[in-house]
């Protein structure tokens, strides 16, 4: 009897809300692209702006050190058309490739486009490059580089001049001391020359001075050596640029500088790089648990780049990148991890390649990338769905210049590059895009609790959508990171049982039993990855949540009755 008086109360305090007048939701309002005041600085461990405000890299490679030494894609289409695509799939930054031989070897730097295509045979490149962009047919091979500089410019794009190799063409012989084609003075000779080039072109923010550091002879006594010297010849050709430099071991392993920094007369525009690609770990990525790779694979980068962030130095992740086609299991794998971390730790980054087709490369003509983000023809998108999951990761979530008293959490999702939002407090949370998330606050009770409010997540029962209830003190309602990769959300439902948040086809947050706990390389526990990411920028929230009270409680009662 009991049990029938209280469900008729509460339907028909559920009649009498519904029927008042709701406040409307308020949306947020578009986000406009933030006035980058140049030139870059650093301020600890982030890239800054000449007035101060944290200017995240969102970057992506496009490449000019193969052997016409003309920047990719011209043949296809115009390079104002590129840059603007480039802009339009959320970039802000072009990290731009140069072989050392475009200013050190006069019989290469003299020669024009046209006469670089024709002495590869490369006529129907020609003939693209007449069409798309007549006005660098018969300019220098450096003029039609500034060319290129000059359209990301005028389209608000920022560029790091990337020091690729020295011989134009594949990376073999062109990596560091030791190596056929690196010799240290002309080295130099080269940095300098091309830092005076761009002295006074205000969209060049840094320059990068060398790729992937490797040879018979690299040891760390001679990397602070030429690199300490190296890093000075751009500063006083360049006071402007960031300087940013790589470390050993294909430019993995920074390590020996948690005990020494280099020594340099200048402060304020240093920075590293640091590539991580799935290539070098494919073969855990295919026979181990994903919790236990990801962990492994996270806890190695921190111990050999990601320790500079803690001691105050800006940390950008130059080279990343994946199959776009989506078949290759253990790529998806590795993205599935980076992804998260790369959202975890706020990092600046480049992403492998813009490259859709090449006009030439290890003697293939036309060769697909299907690394780059655009299609062979350099027109489409590649794949749209990757361009989303990495979306979030282009704005930044803290740092100077965000508003310091708004520090709260977002429900980052890494296989979806979504987060967590509720649409009301009488629905399933759903997934949507990051600039429209709720501020979540995981408090040292273990609830994720709706900032500024006393709704916090609830799990109900395994199978049933995720909610928001009033009363955080159950056992359902307290949350923790379990699992190596520390990406599982768990709690305990009202029969006991453990369970981690999970999200179904229709991106609504579900509530499902934790997967891929156990040694089994088979499983996949992507769905239920889920990153707390600390953030100070603007956050979503409606301001109904009064009226919204008391919907709350039917459901709360629906699933304790």
């Amino acid at each position: 009897m009991r049990r029938i008086f209280l469900f008729t109360f509460f339907f028909f305090v559920f009649l009498l809300v519904i029927s008042l007048p709701r406040k409307p939701m308020i949306s947020k309002p578009p986000e406009s692209k933030p006035t980058i005041v140049l030139p870059l600085y650093t301020n600890s461990r982030w890239i800054v702006d000449e007035g101060g405000k944290r200017v995240k890299l969102a970057c992506v490679n496009w490449v000019s050190h193969l052997e016409p030494m003309v920047a990719e894609g011209l043949s296809k289409q115009p390079m104002d058309a590129i840059s603007k695509k480039i802009v339009s799939m959320g970039f802000n930054c072009v990290r731009l490739t140069w072989p050392l031989f475009l200013v050190t070897n006069d019989s290469l730097a003299s020669l024009t486009v046209r006469q670089s295509f024709q002495s590869l045979g490369l006529f129907e490149s020609i003939a693209g490059i007449l069409a798309n962009n007549p006005s660098i047919i018969d300019l220098p091979l450096i003029k039609a580089y500034q060319a290129v500089v000059s359209s990301l410019g005028a389209n608000n794009v920022l560029v790091i001049l990337d020091n690729r190799i020295s011989k134009p063409g594949s990376s073999d012989g062109n990596g560091f001391l030791g190596n056929q084609y690196f010799d240290p003075d002309l080295w130099m000779k080269g940095l300098t020359r091309m830092a005076t080039i761009f002295n006074g072109v205000t969209n060049v923010v840094g320059m990068n001075l060398r790729n992937e550091l490797q040879g018979s002879r690299k040891n760390v006594n001679d990397w602070y050596r030429y690199m300490e010297k190296a890093a000075e010849a751009v500063h006083s050709a360049n006071p402007d640029v960031l300087v940013i430099i790589s470390g050993l071991s294909n430019g993995n392993d920074l390590s020996f500088l948690r005990n020494q920094q280099v020594n340099l007369t200048f402060t304020r525009k240093l920075a590293y790089e640091v590539h991580w690609n799935g290539l070098s770990d494919a073969k855990a990525w295919e026979s181990g648990n994903q919790n236990e790779v990801c962990k492994r694979e996270v806890d190695n980068f921190m111990r050999l780049s990601g320790f500079l962030l803690d001691q105050g130095w800006p940390l950008l992740v130059s080279e990343f990148g994946m199959d776009l086609r989506g078949t290759n299991v253990n790529h998806n794998r590795y993205m599935n991890c980076f992804i998260g971390v790369v959202a975890e730790l706020d990092l600046d980054w480049s992403l492998r390649t813009l490259v859709g087709s090449y006009y030439i490369i290890e003697g293939v003509i036309g060769f697909n990338e299907y690394y780059g983000v655009l299609d062979w023809n350099w027109y489409g998108n590649r794949n749209s769905s990757f361009l989303q999951r990495i979306s979030a990761l282009q704005s930044p979530f803290r740092g100077p210049g965000l508003p310091e008293d708004n520090l709260h959490n977002v429900i980052f999702h890494p296989v979806t590059g979504l987060c967590v939002l509720r649409e009301s407090i009488y629905l399933p949370l759903k997934l949507g895009t990051c600039n429209k998330s709720e501020a979540w606050n995981y408090l040292p009770r273990r609830t994720l609790t709706l900032k500024g409010t006393d709704f916090c997540i609830q799990a109900f029962r395994l199978g049933e959508p995720a909610m928001l209830g009033y009363t955080c003190a159950l056992s359902s309602y307290q949350w923790e990171t379990i699992s190596d990769s520390k990406m599982h959300l768990s709690s305990k439902v009202f029969n006991g049982s453990r369970a981690c948040l999970d999200v179904d086809s229709k991106n609504t947050v579900v509530v499902n039993s934790c997967k891929c706990l156990s040694r089994d390389n088979m499983c996949d526990p992507g769905s239920q990855w889920f990153k707390l990411v600390d953030s100070t920028s603007s956050s979503y929230t409606s301001p109904a949540l009064e009226l919204d009270t008391a919907f709350a409680y039917p459901y709360r009662y629906r699933y304790t009755m």
